[in-house]
């Protein structure tokens, strides 16, 4: 059995928008690592398993880094993930307002990408890569 600790060359990252509330936070996290997921099987380690032989669902293999800043940080690091091509989510400020999976996608449809209302946003790539797009954030509390 392997019992060396395990380094990852890529970085999961979430940025969200500091004014949010504390449940907004929650909920733009968990949708948007959702979609990085459902994109990069890559990402997802094994299935897990209790002692008891309980069955459980896989995860991200590698932690998940939680930033944050102001609306301009993220507007910045959204330009610089799109230049360097990162896979990405985005949840805009629109989707607080919408019910369901169609209308958040004709949200985020409807608004142009310079002008899109961002609150969150989720990469993950080379760890370089990850840290120079988020250049500018903090960690979140």
């Amino acid at each position: 059995m392997d019992t060396e600790p395990i380094r990852f060359d890529t970085k999961i990252a979430v940025l969200l928008r500091e004014d949010l509330e504390p449940w907004q936070r929650l909920n733009v996290t968990a949708f948007l690592v959702s979609g990085l997921g459902s994109r990069l099987p890559e990402l997802v380690g094994e299935p897990y398993e209790d002692a008891d032989g309980v069955a459980y669902l896989p995860m991200f293999r590698q932690p998940v880094l939680v930033f944050q800043g102001t609306k301009e940080t993220l507007k910045a690091a959204h330009a610089r993930a799109l230049t360097r091509a990162l896979p990405r989510a985005v949840f805009t400020a629109d989707l607080f307002g919408t019910g369901n999976d169609r209308d958040n996608r004709a949200a985020v449809r409807a608004v142009p990408t310079a002008d899109l209302d961002l609150v969150g946003l989720a990469v993950h790539g080379p760890r370089n890569a990850v840290d120079k797009a988020l250049k500018g954030a903090r960690m979140h509390p």
